[in-house]
């Protein structure tokens, strides 16, 4: 059984984990990340290959990414100009934190739901 931390023990055991979920967190920026990660690279790319995820909401996803290190924006001069992101050497850094979310989700779902539809619920994260 662990043992009861104090205040001050308590506070900095948790501020790291509320620094890297105010990063990461929400329902949207993992998959983004696991988007580029697939070599989705165009803003129309990233929104196609996440269902339900709106305009609105993956431009503000996006920029806040790009705030933390995460991906980088690239402006492509053309007609039409072009927008490319892509996923920094930083956010490689998560692979290991996505890939055991990945196994909890897993099996949590056999917890909730047995067996059925295991395979058609997981999402693949290639190095």
């Amino acid at each position: 059984m662990m043992k009861k931390m104090e205040h001050k023990e308590c506070m900095s055991a948790l501020l790291p984990v509320r620094d890297t979920l105010d990063v990461i967190g929400g329902k949207w920026k993992i998959l983004i990340i696991i988007s580029l990660w697939e070599g989705n690279k165009h803003f129309r790319e990233i929104e196609r290959s996440i269902p339900k995820l709106s305009t609105k909401v993956l431009s503000k996803e996006l920029k806040d990414l790009e705030e933390n290190q995460l991906i980088t924006r690239t402006v492509l001069n053309g007609f039409p100009v072009r927008t490319e992101y892509k996923p920094t050497k930083h956010s490689r850094t998560l692979e290991k934190v996505i890939l055991e979310l990945q196994h909890w989700g897993i099996n949590h779902r056999k917890e909730m739901f047995g067996d059925r539809n295991e395979a058609d619920n997981a999402i693949a994260v290639s190095g």
